[in-house]
């Protein structure tokens, strides 16, 4: 039996979803993205990803569409990063995951989780 037939179609929807913005960095972009358009570098102060990382990351996602790249290139030159409709469509699943920890997630063990 394939792990394809193991699963419901409803949770392949889920675990297909997951598999495209699971990723920690992919994640952390997506969510990070959610306030505006962002420098590179605004980014990577934000997120702590390094250069080669966030580079990848953002590489990924716009391949995948949800974020939208432009280059100003007014001196100096800079490269901005923005959600799509696609990615801004992913909203509302921060906001239920994030009210979801809020009900289900001890504070002192999220710090605890982070600070790893």
């Amino acid at each position: 039996m394939s792990s394809q037939e193991r699963y419901s179609e409803e949770a392949c929807v889920v675990i297909d979803s997951l598999e495209q913005i699971g990723s920690q960095w992919r994640l952390i972009v997506l969510h990070d993205l959610q306030e505006g358009e962002k420098r590179f570098n605004e980014l990577k102060r934000s997120t702590s990803a390094s250069s080669r990382t966030l580079s990848r990351v953002l590489d990924d996602l716009g391949e995948m569409g949800f974020v939208n790249r432009r280059l100003e290139e007014d001196a100096p030159v800079a490269t901005y990063y923005s959600l799509t409709d696609k990615g801004e469509s992913l909203g509302p699943v921060f906001e239920a995951i994030e009210e979801w920890a809020g009900d289900w997630l001890d504070p002192e063990e999220e710090q605890s989780l982070l600070a790893e």
